[in-house]
């Protein structure tokens, strides 16, 4: 059911009840449902029930009065064919078979557009997501976090939000000292194992290549930041430090590049310290008598705001812990102008919601209560051949989400001569599968990645099915071989059967289910409903023939086949997953 269909049902529905509730001083809202069971009707209401209490009235003869109303109403049938009572006072209606079939007219008006709204107009959203220490290539989750969040801002512009990507670096503390340490211990001729080796260092193969490319004085940069001119000199450690960790922010950006995520912003950890906002925000905190001194810290009056127990903010040894740059970067957030935020982040990040939040109520800026929201994501294991994959030998911990990409593009196509591309590799297919499954469960349930499943060109790769769906189409427009633009305004009264009407059902579902997982957070929903949209499909397309040799019925077929591809293609594009024609 389409939004104005929705909007003119519920209008004769409000003339309906006039006369029932005229002389009271109800004012009944009137809420459409779509019935669980499709046997039972198109659209559910009940109002009659919940108005027969204050009207002191039987519910079922108060529904059987609007129905009666309903069914008089001038333009009724244009909209509903049948209206039934059922149960103790559920008004279940059928629509009318015109009305279901003006969602192909629709789509086809709107293209790219179908499926949007103006809810957002002139609101501001920042969605933070990845955000991943420099200290060494992407992993899994961080790939979970790019999927989930790049969907979840492609929702809010959908409905209109001005949406800023922001990606916050936390390039300083004890990892980024870390990331130094292992890079000089390479750079002085160590390795893994060795006697000198620092216990604590990263292992990967990647340490060795920048500590090559240092000596080596190379000038690395990051999309946003100024060059990083090696030294060369092992014993220069602040050197090796800017180095690093602009080395590592490029190979970063080659891996965001590869999964097809754009950010319209970068955010340093280290300016917080530069800039004096991690030092403003704890003297504001402790102006607002929000803070304690204990056993030589400082603490937080957490408790306050409902955490469990008060935070240390600043150890004995002088040390910020680690939610104060936090609490100092969301302030910068609350100050720049973003009324909504939306971190999506690892459920490890859990423990510091409370106090994080506990600082920007304190801080007493005018901040409200759940400022911001989260999207938390659990852990990806990765299954290939069988067997769980646990490291990278690139990254010497963990697989990496180019590990994922590449894994999941297949093999490399060898050219005519029998050798691979050396280099020229298309790796669409993966970043498809890999973007796909990763949003297509729920943000909180763990996800077990089968690289086999997303190579398999079967029904049970999902992604392979819902693309298929689309080149399927594809594939009829071809052996058609007419225009499409005659399609728009066809007679659509030969879509009539059971398959047909469940297809454009389906299709009529895309803005609602648009507007449900904006307001749930949940990008998973449009996975969801892509599969579904495609199982129509298929069972549209084995069931009946579109190239008929009845005209009427064929261009029909035609052009309800053009809105299922272009709903198709907007829901793969909301999701960064390509819409391929052939397959």
């Amino acid at each position: 059911m389409l939004a104005i269909q929705r909007q003119q049902i519920i209008d004769l529905f409000q003339q309906a009840l006039a006369p029932i509730v005229a002389g009271s001083d109800l004012a009944p809202a009137v809420v459409l449902e779509r019935p669980r069971d499709p046997a039972h009707g198109d659209v559910a209401c009940n109002i009659a029930m919940q108005l027969a209490k204050p009207l002191k009235k039987n519910p079922r003869e108060l529904a059987q009065a609007l129905v009666a109303n309903l069914l008089a109403a001038p333009g009724r049938a244009q909209l509903i064919s049948a209206a039934e009572i059922a149960g103790p006072g559920f008004i279940n209606l059928r629509l009318a078979e015109a009305a279901k079939q003006a969602v192909v007219a629709a789509v086809q008006q709107q293209g790219q557009r179908y499926g949007q709204g103006a809810s957002g107009a002139g609101k501001r959203v920042l969605i933070e997501f990845v955000s991943a220490n420099p200290t060494g290539p992407l992993h899994v989750g961080h790939g979970r976090q790019g999927a989930l969040g790049d969907a979840l801002a492609a929702l809010f512009e959908q409905q209109g939000y001005d949406v800023t990507r922001e990606f916050y670096y936390n390039d300083a503390g004890v990892q980024i000292g870390t990331l130094a340490y292992s890079v000089q211990a390479r750079a002085r001729g160590h390795k893994p194992g060795d006697a000198h080796w620092p216990e604590s260092a990263y292992n990967g193969d990647y340490i060795a290549d920048i500590a090559a490319d240092f000596l080596a004085k190379k000038t690395v940069s990051a999309s946003d930041g100024a060059p990083a001119i090696a030294s060369g000199d092992p014993n220069d450690l602040e050197s090796i430090r800017l180095f690093a960790v602009a080395y590592l922010r490029h190979e970063q950006d080659l891996d965001l590049q590869a999964f097809g995520v754009k950010f319209d912003n970068y955010y340093l950890e280290s300016s917080l310290y530069h800039d004096g906002k991690v030092a403003a925000a704890v003297e504001a905190l402790i102006k607002a008598g929000k803070t304690y001194e204990l056993d030589g810290a400082l603490w937080l009056r957490s408790t306050d705001y409902g955490d469990d127990k008060d935070r240390v903010m600043k150890k004995s040894d002088g040390t910020y812990t680690y939610f104060v740059p936090d609490v100092a970067y969301h302030i910068t957030k609350w100050q720049r102008g973003f009324g909504k935020v939306i971190n999506v982040q690892g459920s490890d990040h859990h423990g510091t919601i409370a106090r994080v939040r506990a600082g920007l109520q304190a801080v007493g800026v005018g901040i409200p209560e759940g400022y911001p929201d989260y999207v938390l994501h659990k852990m990806v294991t990765v299954m290939k051949n069988g067997e769980e994959v646990k490291i990278s030998k690139r990254a010497g911990s963990y697989v990496t989400l180019r590990d994922l990409i590449e894994w999941s593009a297949g093999e490399a196509p060898a050219d005519a001569a029998g050798a691979d591309n050396g280099g020229a590799r298309d790796l669409t297919r993966g970043r498809d599968a890999v973007r796909f499954f990763l949003i297509s469960r729920k943000a909180d349930t763990e996800f077990v990645f089968d690289v086999d499943l997303a190579l398999a060109q079967s029904d049970e790769n999902p992604v392979y099915y819902v693309q298929y769906a689309h080149a399927r189409i594809c594939s009829v427009f071809n052996q058609w071989g007419g225009d499409e633009t005659t399609l728009a305004g066809v007679d659509l009264a030969p879509l009539t059967s059971p398959r047909e009407a469940a297809l454009l059902a389906r299709l009529a579902e895309y803005p609602d289910m648009l507007q449900k997982a904006l307001d749930e957070l949940g990008p998973h929903q449009v996975a969801f409903y892509l599969r579904d949209l495609s199982g129509d499909l298929h069972s549209y397309y084995n069931a009946e023939r579109v190239l008929v040799d009845d005209d009427a019925t064929k261009l029909a077929r035609l052009a309800l086949l053009q809105a299922t591809r272009q709903v198709l293609r907007n829901g793969l594009a909301l999701i960064g997953v390509s819409a391929p024609s052939r397959m």
